[in-house]
């Protein structure tokens, strides 16, 4: 097939995808570029278009489910005030929501315990704790009631326990709609336990 053709016929977002479902299904050491291109039904020469490597392909899904889950995290910010949720309550929902909408990415990105892949999530793993952080210490601070320490351990423990919660779900298979009434008890209980600012529900 003709370069030409392969770029319009193959296209990043095809191989991301398929790298995605292979690296979670098979794992990442047993998947080579040649397996990826035969999933694909090509040659594994097409994929070096887009990819030098696997592992530039690895850190090019991990940038990617990144940034969409900071676009989802960020939308919360931007939303208009509801009198149901708060704005800690609505991005600890949309996090959740996000994880059991999205298992596989979401186990690349937080769940993975192999030393070479975590290299490549540290950093992005970092940037998203940082916002999700900035966003909670946004809405602790128009209560003004808060300590520095307390700026700094809410924003993690709510982090941790909103990824406990994905993970135990995760493994039940289960979708954000299946468990929603379950994610909000759990969020609300998180808020309320850490005195954090009410809704007016």
């Amino acid at each position: 097939m003709a370069r030409r053709a392969v770029e319009q016929e193959l296209s990043r977002e095809r191989i991301l995808e398929a790298a995605r479902h292979l690296f979670i299904t098979k794992g990442y050491r047993a998947i080579s570029m040649r397996s990826i291109g035969q999933h694909l039904g090509y040659s594994h020469g097409s994929l070096y278009y887009h990819f030098k490597e696997k592992a530039e392909l690895f850190y090019a899904i991990v940038i990617e489910d990144f940034g969409y889950l900071s676009s989802c995290l960020n939308s919360v910010v931007n939303a208009p005030e509801m009198e149901e949720f708060t704005r800690t309550e609505l991005l600890l929902l949309e996090f959740i929501r996000f994880g059991l909408d999205h298992p596989h990415q979401y186990e690349i990105m937080f769940m993975t315990r192999d030393e070479e892949l975590l290299a490549y999530c540290r950093n992005e793993q970092g940037r998203c704790l940082e916002l999700f952080a900035s966003i909670v210490r946004g809405h602790l601070d128009q209560e003004g009631q808060h300590t520095e320490e307390s700026l700094k351990s809410i924003p993690l423990s709510l982090f941790l326990s909103a990824h406990g919660f994905v993970s135990y779900y995760i493994q039940e298979k289960a979708s954000f709609d299946e468990i929603r009434p379950a994610a909000l008890a759990h969020v609300r209980i998180l808020c309320e336990n850490l005195h954090l600012p009410a809704s007016r529900r």
